[in-house]
């Protein structure tokens, strides 16, 4: 058991919790972004103050390291491999999908024998999603899949899905079947990391937080405003 400090901004969602001996002892949370920049670091500094008033130190960082906004994501892996480096703790990595799906599993919000299927918008009809059985063993491997009526056609004949995460509603229309079941609010956050890192903890699974980098899945690709792009015959230098 231990005491560790929890990140989670791999959506529009930031939050930052404490666990000390697997009980949570701190958390905030905002899920009206995003604005990681401006809130993360507040949100680590009052976790701090906290553990400073409590006379408690932290012994590793876990962060949620995707697949999920590539800004978001640098952002949180940054701050985690800042505060391992400068306070000489163990970096530990926790899928963000897994995160989503431990969340559900443990809130008992389906029945344990439907498969689980977190999805994170990856913008228009594109998801990143994977399938966990309630015992959290990887059914299907992560994708950053473009869902449409076909999508999942063959397991939901047999087995009922839950599908939940910001990319799933918009894939209601798409998935008709009747084994096809949607769960609403369901976000990753930082509170639902506790159990998660520390069986991380307990069995020393860390990252090495000088070379790690998060499961962006995708490559970044920067866009340019129309009205910014220069016409064909103007040349830059």
């Amino acid at each position: 058991m231990a005491c560790i400090l929890h990140i989670e901004t791999a959506t529009e969602v930031c939050s930052v919790a404490v666990s000390k001996d697997g009980e949570l002892i701190f958390q905030r949370e905002e899920t009206k972004g995003p604005s990681h920049a401006v809130l993360l670091g507040t949100f680590v500094d009052e976790a701090t103050k906290e553990l400073r008033s409590k006379g408690l130190k932290l012994d590793a960082v876990a962060v949620s390291c995707g697949p999920g906004s590539y800004t978001g994501l640098r952002i949180g892996v940054s701050e985690a491999k800042g505060l391992c480096y400068g306070l000489n703790i163990p970096m530990i990595a926790i899928g963000t999908l897994k995160l989503m799906a431990s969340a559900v599993a443990k809130k008992g919000l389906v029945d344990p024998a439907i498969l689980l299927c977190p999805m994170i918008d990856a913008r228009r009809m594109e998801v990143y999603d994977a399938l966990f059985d309630s015992q959290l063993t990887l059914v299907r491997d992560v994708k950053a899949d473009i869902i449409d009526e076909t999508s999942f056609i063959e397991i939901l004949k047999d087995q009922k899905i839950a599908f939940f995460g910001n990319g799933s509603a918009k894939c209601k229309d798409a998935l008709q079947s009747p084994n096809a079941i949607f769960v609403e609010n369901v976000y990753p956050s930082a509170i639902d990391m506790v159990d998660l890192a520390e069986d991380v903890f307990a069995k020393k699974e860390f990252v090495d937080s000088a070379y790690f980098e998060p499961f962006y899945l995708k490559e970044f690709v920067a866009t340019i405003a129309k009205n910014k792009v220069l016409p064909p015959h103007q040349n830059v230098k």
